[in-house]
């Protein structure tokens, strides 16, 4: 994912050969390369090498149990890294269940679901309902169309960390049509805000492809199991080189991301058309689309978004056609109990086993 150039090249190529003949002449060591967080500190786990460049409603908050690493993640080491080590033949879900009056549901056990694989029955091998870590890239329309709406999304994307598991790791992407890693994974609130605040709203709105390298982002470098795509637009894609139906697929590669989508719509050329995007790919990866008829509504969504998250059971299953076999897999996941009447379970519907399908960006 391409990140923007902060120092013109030929200054870049000045500074260095300056350096070289000056390290040559006084035969000093080596100097860490500034800004390095690694190289400032050697005793500090050595982060991500930034990706490789390329183509530009639910029920009221409540307190989220503190779990640590040990209780989480059995393998977790002293560093504190949240790992979720499934097996490799088994499919996670990420669930939300909430009754009649959409309100979320957290008491449920084991045996009150049943998941289904192309309409077979599947047997849970694990099960867990957790304040669970994820990894998660805030994906925000940089389009010209935007440049009056960024501060209140800016301020709402914040909120929405600050409301989150503290142990999260969040990354931003800024997009117009071109789309730009502009912070990568961190947890640091002040790092999240300087990246929100890279505001070049021009050009058009390549949303698919920054969805897209998004996705992939979370799967090569995020370190959590549980992967979350946020991202906030006013209009319809009108720059990527994938297509709606190609950016669905890459979501619903297995262990992808589920997706939040903000469509602030009001005014916009084509609503249907841009709405029919987000719900496809929230519903699709078992999140949720929202349609704010104002920008003030914003930052409550984020914050149910949050709530969501941290509220999911976490299903886990060995499907009884083995995941070498390829093909797409529709899921479905029943609950039910008889503390409560009808309960409705939002998850993914389907993944593609096997191979990760060819991404058509460039």
């Amino acid at each position: 994912m391409r990140q923007r150039n902060k120092v013109p090249l030929l200054f870049f190529f000045l500074l260095t050969t300056l350096c070289l003949a000056n390290s040559q002449e006084n035969q000093a060591s080596p100097i860490p390369v500034a800004g390095s967080e690694a190289a400032a500190n050697p005793q500090s786990p050595p982060t991500s090498a930034p990706p490789p460049a390329s183509k530009g409603q639910v029920g009221a908050p409540n307190a989220a149990p503190n779990v640590s690493p040990a209780a989480q993640n059995p393998d977790a080491g002293d560093s504190g890294v949240f790992v979720f080590r499934k097996q490799v033949d088994e499919v996670v879900l990420h669930a939300t269940v909430v009754d009649d009056k959409q309100r979320i549901v957290t008491s449920l056990d084991k045996g009150d679901f049943n998941v289904y694989e192309n309409g077979s029955p599947q047997t849970i091998t694990s099960f867990r309902h957790e304040d669970i870590p994820v990894a998660m890239g805030i994906v925000v329309d940089n389009s010209g169309s935007m440049r009056e709406k960024r501060q209140k999304v800016n301020a709402a994307a914040l909120n929405l960390v600050r409301a989150s598991n503290s142990n999260d790791e969040v990354f931003i992407v800024n997009f117009n049509d071109e789309y730009y890693l502009d912070q990568d994974f961190t947890s640091n609130i002040n790092k999240l805000k300087a990246g929100l605040e890279k505001i070049e709203t021009r050009g058009g709105t390549a949303l698919y492809d920054a969805v897209v390298a998004s996705a992939d982002h979370l799967k090569k470098e995020g370190k959590l199991e549980k992967k979350v795509i946020f991202v906030v637009t006013d209009g319809e894609d009108n720059e990527s080189a994938e297509t709606l139906e190609q950016a669905v697929r890459r979501l619903q590669g297995d262990g992808g991301p589920t997706v939040y989508a903000i469509g602030i719509l009001e005014g916009e050329e084509h609503p249907k058309h841009a709405k029919r995007a987000l719900q496809i790919m929230s519903e699709r990866t078992g999140g949720l689309a929202f349609f704010p008829k104002t920008l003030d509504e914003v930052d409550a969504i984020s914050r149910s978004v949050a709530h969501d998250i941290r509220t999911q059971y976490t299903i886990g299953y060995k499907p009884t056609t083995p995941k070498k076999q390829g093909g797409y897999r529709q899921v479905k996941v029943d609950a039910r109990s008889r503390s409560y009447g009808k309960l409705t379970v939002r998850t993914k519907s389907g993944y593609y086993a096997g191979a990760e399908p060819a991404s058509g960006a460039q």
